[in-house]
């Protein structure tokens, strides 16, 4: 199972990161492939979310889980359709990455653990002649820039202003 980390800082205390990673549905408003996110539940464990995605020729809903909350600092989540895969979104308040002006920060981490080989080529309605393959070659490098776009995004939005954002990658796949 390949494993992927990435984390970055943000300027507001754990409670106020943690709340803004629960509204998954507000997740399609900071990028252009998210067209929109619809749900089944009350947003505890158990609650489905359908993450509707569009790029080039090919729409996907991913199908997700939340499969435990531990407020303020974790939700963990699984795949449940087409792939295999699960991860979290962790909190850690770390005030001594607070800038001057700042009272706290907190830095937010995401894992993902999957296993690209569960992905079968039937799950996308590709065009004729093109394969699963190329579909993943092209895709890559978009993942990368389009997640950095976002936390900018998301960011910008938590704090008020926007600013330069690290997002640091602590594991990746090498196949990424």
């Amino acid at each position: 199972m390949d494993h992927l980390e990435l984390s970055t800082v943000v300027y507001v205390p754990p409670e106020e990161a943690y709340e803004f990673l629960l509204d998954f549905p507000g997740y399609a408003n900071y990028s252009e492939h998210l067209t929109r996110v619809t749900h089944d539940g009350d947003g505890g464990p158990g609650t489905e979310y359908d993450i509707h995605l569009k790029w080039w020729k090919i729409q996907y809903v991913v199908r997700s889980e939340v499969t435990e909350l531990d407020r303020p600092n974790r939700i963990d989540w699984k795949i449940i359709k087409d792939i295999h895969a699960h991860g979290s979104w962790r909190v850690e308040e770390v005030p001594e990455e607070a800038p001057e002006g700042r009272e706290t920060a907190s830095r937010v981490w995401l894992s993902i653990h999957f296993d690209a080989d569960s992905a079968s080529s039937g799950m996308l309605d590709l065009p004729m002649f093109v394969s699963l393959g190329w579909v993943v070659d092209k895709a890559k490098p978009l993942v990368l820039s389009e997640a950095e776009k976002v936390v900018k995004r998301i960011v910008t939005d938590l704090e008020g202003q926007p600013r330069d954002v690290n997002l640091e990658i602590h594991s990746q796949p090498d196949s990424v």
